[in-house]
C-alpha cells in the first residue's frame, strides 16, 4: 500500500499531466479552427466560408460584394454601415475618363471662388484627394485611400460635373466579406451584389478585362 506522501505526488503528479494534456489539446483544436476559419488560405474548402467574419485572401474566396457605380446614388450609407471603421468602400479614380479639370467637381466645394488646396474649398471632409498641378491647365487627381471614408461625396461633385472618373468600390484588401453585407443590406438603390472574386472590381464606362489598366493606385 503506498503511503499517503506517495499517494499525494502521484495525484499532483496525475493532475499536472491532465492539466497539460487540457492545455495541449485546446491548442489542437485552436489551430484547427484558425484553419477553419482561413489562416492556413484554403478558405475555399471551409464549411464555415459562408459565415467567416476573418479577414480571407482574395484569392481564396469564391465570391466576394462589390459595388455597382451605375446604380449608386452616393447616398453616404457606404460611410456609416459597414462593419469596418473607416469603410472598406473607397473612391478610386478611372484616370482613363478623367479630363484633369482645373475646376473639378469632386475636389472642390460649389461655387468655391479660389481654386486652390486650402481645407475651407475641398469637397472631402478628410482631405482624402490630392491635387497636383501638371501643365496649364491640368491637374492630377489622387486617391489617399486610408483616408477615405467611403462618403462618395467626391463621386457625386465628379458625376454632376465632370466625366465621372471618380467611382466607389469595396477594397477586398480591408472587407471581411461578410455573409450577409450590412451596407448592401442598407443600399436603397440595390447597388450591391455578389462578383466572382476572381473579376471582383465593377467600373462605370468600362469593360471588366480593362479594370486593372484604368485604376491608378
Amino acid at each position: 500500500m503506498p503511503t499517503r506522501r506517495e499517494f499525494l505526488n502521484t495525484l499532483v503528479r496525475g493532475s499536472i499531466l491532465a492539466g497539460l494534456g487540457l492545455l495541449s489539446g485546446a491548442l489542437i483544436f485552436r489551430k484547427g479552427k484558425e484553419r477553419e476559419c482561413g489562416f492556413d488560405f484554403n478558405c475555399k474548402n471551409c464549411p464555415r466560408s459562408n459565415d467567416c467574419l476573418l479577414p480571407r485572401p482574395l484569392e481564396s474566396r469564391q465570391m466576394v460584394w462589390q459595388l455597382d457605380p451605375s446604380r449608386c446614388i452616393q447616398c453616404g450609407r457606404c460611410a456609416t454601415d459597414c462593419v469596418l471603421t473607416p469603410s472598406a468602400v473607397k473612391c478610386v479614380h478611372v484616370y482613363a475618363m478623367c479630363g484633369y479639370c482645373d475646376l473639378c467637381g469632386g475636389y472642390f466645394k460649389p461655387g468655391t471662388k479660389v481654386l486652390d488646396t486650402a481645407a475651407e474649398n475641398q469637397l472631402c471632409p478628410t482631405n482624402a484627394i490630392k491635387r497636383k498641378f501638371v501643365e496649364d491647365p491640368f491637374f492630377e487627381y489622387t486617391i489617399d485611400e486610408p483616408l477615405c471614408i467611403g462618403c462618395g461625396k467626391c463621386v457625386k461633385g465628379c458625376s454632376a460635373f465632370g466625366n465621372g472618373s471618380l467611382q466607389l468600390q469595396v477594397r477586398h484588401d480591408r472587407c471581411v466579406n461578410c455573409n450577409q453585407c450590412s451596407i448592401a443590406r442598407n443600399c436603397p438603390s440595390g447597388a450591391f451584389s455578389r462578383v466572382p472574386a476572381s473579376n471582383p472590381t465593377l467600373l462605370r464606362g468600362f469593360d471588366q478585362k480593362q479594370t486593372t489598366t484604368n485604376i491608378k493606385q
